[in-house]
């Protein structure tokens, strides 16, 4: 199968981690999985963006310094990573000094290309968002992204690049089928830059904010976040070495990127461009997933809604966190989760679902099967491969509830608790037939609910019935 490349986008380290990102991640690690599964060697990337004026203000408000404050937060997003159960996976940051150099040699190779130039500029600012926007981008004289938050007007000289420029060779980039995913994001795309492309500042002074990467040849500037935060995704492969990692996994590997909706703009059309002009290769593909909303209301600390992720660990364990986010959010719309819809789902599908069936069914097996039962490799059905490569995670986990059903419908229409008391040889081949069942579904969850799946594999091979899966809450 090659080499592939996957990475998540770097989450702004001025927070506790929220189950948006746990989402995204998530989504990650489930392909890096099946793909190793598949026989890939894989790359799986995240980390933490550690730049940028919110932070500092962020650190300023704290009464810290800068430095320490996002030393403690992207400790928080490591630790993340362990309570998800991640798989195999590099975490890169923003303030490492191999990102750094990474950094300034792709500002110089743009400039090289001739594609950055300095002038005076006037602007809308949101700090929120790190960027500058345009009256269109406004409602009520507010980015919408940032509500209650003014915007401001700047003015400074600043570095630009030259993002009109590349008009024609993204709209050749966008015109691959399944160069974006879900296909209506790629029109948004499409639409967005035949709608004509203006182009943008890569600079801040560093008079006004000093946290950030010096630009080379001018300390007088600091990169702009989104600028300096894009080139980790080859950074972490050891580039502008262009051996090694970044030859294996990004110029011969398959690449893919996983992203929220609100950053198309940024990572297929600023990224890419920024990738056309020194001169590396784009990226094959973007998925866009949508935003986790709660109570109908967008996720924001003001309102007290938002979902710490790693308190949901900490509540329910990994693997459930794991099935709540890959099954009851949609992969690319947005969905509505509340801690109320956690605790049922929880409940209804883990405790008296999946839990229940492998209790029910191991306790009968460990009482009447005198060895355990012998399995065969399972190959995964077409249509759960098809939604794999779909990015229809929560489609996948139905398929594998469903089968779930039908084993719960079996022991309740055809009673083998029963039969094998009257007929023991009948009923420990219902048995035997359940228990395939059961390593079935357990080999299906491997990739979404690994710890699950194991516990439930070793109860087959030990012909025992394991503690309970899933406690019942109190």
């Amino acid at each position: 199968m090659g080499a592939r490349y996957i990475t998540t986008t770097l989450p702004y380290v001025n927070a506790d981690p929220h189950v948006g990102f746990a989402m995204e991640i998530l989504q990650a690690d489930v392909l890096a999985r099946v793909w190793r599964v598949q026989g890939a060697e894989v790359f799986f990337n995240t980390g933490s963006d550690e730049h940028g004026q919110k932070l500092f203000q962020a650190a300023e408000k704290a009464g810290q310094e800068v430095q320490a404050y996002v030393d403690h937060y992207a400790e928080r997003f490591s630790e993340l990573s362990k309570a998800l159960g991640l798989s195999e996976h590099a975490f890169i940051r923003t303030t490492d000094a191999k990102h750094v150099a990474a950094a300034q040699e792709m500002w110089r190779r743009c400039e090289a290309a001739g594609d950055i130039y300095k002038k005076s500029y006037t602007g809308l600012y949101c700090i929120g968002c790190e960027s500058y926007k345009t009256e269109k981008d406004l409602v009520n004289g507010e980015c919408p992204e940032h509500p209650g938050k003014p915007v401001e007007t700047v003015t400074e000289e600043n570095y630009f690049f030259k993002f009109s420029a590349y008009q024609d060779r993204l709209l050749e980039y966008l015109s691959r089928e399944g160069v974006i995913m879900p296909e209506w994001r790629r029109q948004e795309a499409i639409n967005f830059v035949e709608g004509g492309l203006e182009d943008f500042s890569i600079s801040r002074e560093a008079a006004r904010l000093s946290w950030g990467i010096p630009v080379p040849g001018d300390e007088s500037q600091v990169m702009y976040v989104w600028f300096d935060a894009l080139t980790n995704y080859i950074s972490t492969l050891g580039w502008p070495d262009e051996g090694g990692d970044f030859k294996k996994y990004w110029a011969e590997g398959q690449t893919l990127q996983m992203a929220g909706k609100d950053q198309v703009r940024f990572q297929s059309l600023m990224w890419q461009a920024m990738l056309m002009s020194a001169g590396v290769k784009n990226t094959d593909q973007v998925f866009y997933h949508g935003f986790i909303t709660s109570g109908g209301q967008k996720m924001s600390k003001s309102l007290g809604n938002v979902i710490n992720a790693l308190d949901l660990v900490g509540e329910y364990g990994t693997d459930a966190v794991r099935y709540i986010l890959l099954r009851h959010v949609s992969p690319m719309d947005d969905s509505d989760l509340t801690l109320d819809a956690i605790r049922e789902h929880y409940t209804a599908h883990l405790t008296n679902g999946l839990g229940n069936l492998v209790a029910r069914v191991m306790k009968l097996a460990e009482a009447n099967l005198p060895e355990p039962v012998e399995v065969k490799d399972v190959a995964a059905p077409a249509e759960y491969v098809s939604a794999l490569e779909a990015f229809e995670f929560n489609k996948v986990m139905d398929l594998i509830w469903a089968k779930i059903a039908v084993a719960d419908e079996r022991i309740t229409n055809e009673k083998p608790f029963a039969v094998v008391k009257e007929d023991l040889a009948k009923g420990q081949e219902m048995l035997r037939a359940l228990v395939r069942d059961l390593h079935e579904i357990a080999t299906l969850l491997a990739p979404f609910m690994p710890s699950t799946s194991q516990n439930i594999l070793a109860a087959i091979r030990e012909n025992k019935k394991p503690d309970n899966l899933f406690p019942r809450l109190p």
